[in-house]
């Protein structure tokens, strides 16, 4: 019998990841102490990472170990900085949480509704296990494809290409446009765009209407052009419209 996939983006969508409040301030700090004067690491392997991602390096992009080794040679510094142990000494709660309390009650119903699942992230498998594992996420899904596995990142439509074989997927939920909605557009799969702060006014629609009102694609320019400021938006590009649109994770329910 083929598997009925349902995919999930985690950063943003599903979780908060330590990144950006402990594990970035922490290397920050250890540089800026090495230095002895503020250096805004932070930035400097952002800035990196857009390079990467736009060189369509989409594994490179996401190798932060790789990212701050690098960089560390080029302050000409010598200091043990290892990112996959500072994701494991922060993922911890209140550090870690799920931006849902609700969220692993929905996985759950989806299951028992036979629907397989799996994480479609660009984070590496060393930095996501630790934290879904922490917040109760990874025993509900079947596969966790990540770029080092997959050999490319999201939004390359080759990252589906091993559960597309084992199965159907029928629907992809992520929090990105660049990323999530237009992979799973480019890919033929229904797209599902969480988006926790959906307006009072456009809670009313459902799910389907909501990415078709004008109000909507308004929110979609600002987004996209905030995500990617590189992607032609005269006319705004078809791929990043989502086929759904939610503002709570148990909505998808009604999606599927």
């Amino acid at each position: 019998m083929m598997k009925k996939w349902i995919t999930f983006d985690l950063d943003g969508t599903l979780m908060q990841n330590p990144f950006g409040k402990w594990v970035f301030p922490a290397i920050e700090e250890r540089i800026s102490k090495q230095l002895q004067q503020p250096f805004k690491s932070t930035e400097a392997l952002v800035r990196e990472h857009e390079l990467r991602m736009q060189q369509n390096r989409t594994v490179e992009a996401y190798d932060w170990d790789d990212m701050v080794q690098q960089l560390l040679k080029e302050l000409q510094l010598e200091l043990d900085i290892n990112v996959e142990q500072l994701v494991l000494d922060h993922s911890v709660t209140p550090k870690i949480f799920l931006l849902e309390e609700n969220v692993t009650s929905v996985l759950k119903q989806l299951k028992e509704k036979g629907y397989s699942l799996a994480t479609v992230t660009n984070g590496f498998y060393k930095y996501q296990y630790p934290v879904m594992q922490q917040l109760g996420l990874s025993e509900w899904f079947d596969e966790i494809i990540t770029p080092e596995k997959a050999g490319c990142g999201k939004p390359d439509v080759n990252i589906l290409r091993e559960l597309q074989r084992s199965g159907q997927i029928v629907a992809h939920v992520g929090d990105r446009l660049d990323h999530d909605v237009y992979l799973s557009n480019k890919s033929g799969i229904p797209s599902v765009l969480i988006y926790h702060k959906l307006p009072e006014s456009l809670k009313a629609y459902r799910p389907k209407e909501r990415a078709e009102t004008t109000e909507f694609m308004g929110i979609c320019e600002k987004k996209l052009k905030a995500e990617n400021s590189h992607v032609d938006m005269n006319p705004y590009p078809s791929e990043y419209v989502p086929s759904y649109v939610l503002y709570r994770m148990e909505e998808l329910l009604e999606c599927v």
